[in-house]
């Protein structure tokens, strides 16, 4: 292989998604520490009027000014510099392995809809006064694809144990949260569900996949995908 060729190849397998998504909200965190600062306060990331000015997540935003970007702002959106830097730490470690095997669009698609749909449940079951965000809902989701990765892949050594570690973080993290109330522990399971469901209506390229996947059951998770979307917003106007 030429040199150019391998440099060019190189390029392609980075991780530009995460570095991305990364850098984002990196920028609006320090965005909202600057806010602070400018109203005399120190910590504006943790400011509950700052959170809602940037987009954090807030049922009552979305019911009674159909806000309905909330569903994806938080996101990118973190309370405080610990929450930050532990999704960030965790993001890079596992974004710069699963994006390369899933393919950027793929991945750029599981990371937002993910997070969208553990903000929807969140939403919908979640406390209709309450002020959520962090990326926590599209890492579950990242958490999420490798289990079924693990399934796909079997006989992959680091697929399956990327697998293994992930389902066992996905419980422990899911144990630990029904302890703890400041955490929103839907979210989360939203998005783990959100992640679930979108590796298999995305699949992966053919060249990594070793036999075809079943067209009929990625349209027909495809359409529940719809369903639980619209679902959960329904169900969060009708009963808040």
């Amino acid at each position: 292989m030429k040199p150019y060729q391998r440099k060019l190849q190189k390029i392609n397998n980075a991780p530009f998604f995460t570095f991305l998504f990364l850098g984002i909200q990196l920028v609006v965190f320090v965005l909202m520490e600057i806010s602070g600062m400018r109203f005399g306060m120190s910590g504006g990331s943790e400011n509950s009027q700052i959170l809602y000015l940037f987009g954090a997540m807030s049922p009552q935003a979305v019911i009674q000014n159909h806000e309905y970007w909330r569903f994806v702002t938080p996101i990118f959106i973190h309370i405080g510099l610990s929450h930050l830097a532990i999704n960030s730490l965790s993001i890079y470690f596992v974004g710069r392995i699963l994006e390369p095997i899933i393919g950027h669009t793929r991945f750029f698609l599981l990371y937002l809809l993910s997070g969208v749909m553990g903000n929807m449940l969140s939403f919908a079951f979640g406390d209709a006064y309450g002020l959520s965000a962090g990326a926590s809902t599209s890492l579950f989701g990242m958490f999420a694809a490798f289990i079924i990765l693990g399934r796909w892949f079997p006989y992959h050594p680091l697929i399956r144990h990327m697998s293994q570690n992930m389902k066992l973080l996905i419980i422990l993290n899911l144990v630990m949260n029904l302890f703890d109330s400041g955490v929103d522990i839907l979210g989360h399971l939203g998005g783990a569900i959100g992640g679930v469901l979108m590796m298999i209506v995305l699949g992966v390229p053919k060249k990594n996949l070793s036999e075809k996947l079943n067209v009929h059951q990625r349209i027909a998770v495809g359409i529940f995908v719809i369903f639980f979307m619209v679902f959960c917003v329904m169900y969060g106007f009708r009963f808040k």
